[in-house]
C-alpha cells in the first residue's frame, strides 16, 4: 500500500510504500540507513543487504543525495525514539538517480549562496519546517476570521492610487490614459466591500518599492487586510487580539515538531494569551527616552525602538493613539486629543516589533475630503473612496497584518527573508 511518512503509524507491522527523496545515507555493503523525506515528514529506511534481492542491494549502494525513490518495506516502531517509525526495506525503485553532486552540501554556506539556490534550499529540514508553520498561520487566519463572521473578498492588485499616500510604488506603464500601480494594500477596496457584506478580509501579495534594507522588509510580501462595519477602535483591537491568540494556539497544536527543528523556544509562545499589554504612543515614547532613545514626542517608532522596546515583554503589545502626522490620511482622529488618531500597532515580543497595523477609519465625508487635500493626494483617484462616505457611511475599523513578519516571530527567525518561499528584495529577483 502506498502511503505517506506522516501516516506510517497507521501501518505498523504491515508492508507500505513511500515515494520521495533520499537526503542522506549511512552504511556499507552490508547495512544501509537511508534518510528519506516525502514532504509530509522524514523517516529512516533500513536495508540489510543479505535480506533483500540483488537489485535492491545495488540500488541502496548507488543512491545519491536527492535521488527520487519509491521504497517498500515493513513499518516498525523505532527501537529508541518514541513516536518515530521506520521501514525495514524490502524493495527500492529509483525514479531518478542524481549523477551530479548536490550543490548544498553538509557544510556552512553563505546566505547569498543559499538564496541563489533557494529552489533547492527549500528542501532542507529548516526551510520545510518554516513553510509548514506558515501554512498553519494562513489556515488559522481563515478559520478565525470565518468563525467571527468575516468573508473573503479579493482586492485588485492593479490600482490607480496609493493606499497610504506614499510615492514609493511600482508604476505600471500599460493603461493609455491613467497610471497604474502594483498594490501596497487591499484595504481601501475591502472598506468598500463592508457596505455589502458587513465584515470581510482579503489575503494576497502586495508590493512596496521603498529601498529598505532592514531585516523586516521585503519588496513583495503577503498581507491580510480585514475590515468591519459598525466597529470602533476597541472592537478592532479585540479582533486582532483574538486572531493572534488563535494563530499561536494552532501552531503550538500542530507544529511542535517543526518548532523543534527550528530550535524555537516555545515558552514565550505559550504566554501569548489575552489580554495583551496596552500602551499609548505617549507612554512608549517616555519609556524609550528613559531607555536612552532620542525619539521625539511626535515621532513614529523606528525599527530599533521597536526592537529594544519589545525585548522587555513576553506577550504582544498594543501601542495606540499615534500622532496624526505620522499615520495615514484615512485614520480617524481621537476626539479626546485631535493631535492623535484612533489607531494601534501590535508589536510582537522578543524584539520582533510590528506585526499588525490598524485603526478606526474616518467616516465623515467632509473630514476625509480635507485629509486627502492635506496629503496632496489626487482627488480624482479617490472619488470612489469618498463615495463610501456619501452613501450610507457608518463607523468602521480595520487592520492589516504582514504574514512574513508573523512567520518570522513565531518561528524565531533572524531575518524575514526565510519566511517566504522565494524572497524578493531590492537586491534579489531570482530564482
Amino acid at each position: 500500500m502506498t502511503t505517506t511518512i506522516a501516516k506510517l503509524a497507521d501501518h505498523v507491522g504491515k508492508e507500505a510504500t513511500i515515494q520521495g527523496w533520499m537526503y542522506n545515507k549511512r552504511g556499507n555493503g552490508k547495512l544501509y540507513f537511508l534518510q528519506l523525506r516525502d514532504g509530509s515528514g522524514t523517516t529512516q529506511g533500513v536495508v540489510v543487504a543479505a535480506e533483500v534481492d540483488k537489485e535492491t542491494a545495488e540500488n541502496a549502494e548507488k543512491l545519491t543525495a536527492e535521488s527520487s525513490v519509491k521504497v517498500t518495506g515493513t513499518v516498525n516502531k523505532h527501537p529508541k525514539q518514541e513516536g518515530v517509525y521506520e521501514l525495514q526495506v524490502t524493495k527500492i525503485e529509483i525514479v531518478q538517480l542524481c549523477t551530479e553532486e548536490y550543490p548544498i552540501a553538509k557544510k556552512d554556506h553563505g546566505i547569498d549562496f543559499l538564496l541563489d539556490h533557494r529552489h533547492l534550499w527549500l528542501r532542507s529540514s529548516r526551510q520545510w519546517a518554516i513553510q509548514r508553520v506558515r501554512n498553519t498561520i494562513i489556515n488559522a487566519t481563515f478559520e478565525y476570521l470565518n468563525q467571527e463572521g468575516f468573508i473573503k473578498i479579493d482586492a485588485p492588485i492593479l490600482t490607480p492610487n496609493a493606499c497610504e499616500g506614499t510615492t514609493e510604488l511600482f508604476e505600471i506603464d500599460y493603461f493609455e490614459e491613467n497610471k497604474a500601480y502594483l498594490t501596497q494594500s487591499g484595504q481601501l477596496y475591502i472598506e468598500a466591500a463592508i457596505f455589502s457584506v458587513g465584515k470581510c478580509f482579503d489575503f494576497g501579495p502586495v508590493f512596496r518599492a521603498e529601498k529598505s534594507k532592514t531585516r523586516r522588509h521585503l519588496t513583495e510580501f503577503w498581507m491580510m487586510d480585514a475590515e468591519a462595519a459598525f466597529a470602533d477602535h476597541e472592537d478592532n483591537m479585540k479582533t486582532q487580539e483574538g486572531l493572534i491568540c488563535h494563530i499561536v494556539e494552532k501552531v503550538l497544536e500542530k507544529n511542535m515538531a517543526e518548532l523543534k527543528i527550528l530550535e524555537r523556544n516555545t515558552e514565550p509562545l505559550t504566554k501569548v494569551k489575552a489580554p495583551f499589554i496596552r500602551k499609548t504612543h505617549e507612554e512608549v515614547v517616555k519609556e524609550l527616552r528613559e531607555m536612552g532613545s532620542d525619539i521625539g514626542e511626535m515621532d513614529d517608532l523606528g525599527g530599533d525602538d521597536e526592537t529594544n522596546y519589545t525585548k522587555k515583554f513576553d506577550k504582544p503589545i498594543f501601542v495606540e493613539k499615534y500622532p496624526s502626522p505620522v499615520k495615514a490620511f484615512y485614520m480617524k482622529r481621537d476626539p479626546k486629543d485631535p493631535r492623535r488618531v484612533l489607531c494601534s500597532d501590535l508589536l510582537a515580543p522578543e524584539g520582533y516589533g510590528e506585526i499588525i497595523g490598524g485603526s478606526q477609519r474616518e467616516d465623515d465625508y467632509d473630514t476625509l475630503l480635507q485629509r486627502i487635500k492635506d496629503h496632496n493626494l489626487p482627488l480624482d483617484a479617490f472619488q470612489w473612496y469618498l463615495d463610501l462616505r456619501r452613501f450610507g457611511s457608518v463607523p468602521h475599523s480595520g487592520f492589516g497584518y504582514g504574514l512574513e513578519r508573523i512567520v518570522t516571530w513565531i518561528c524565531g527567525l533572524e531575518h524575514v527573508r526565510e519566511s517566504i518561499p522565494f524572497p524578493r528584495t531590492i537586491y534579489r529577483l531570482t530564482p
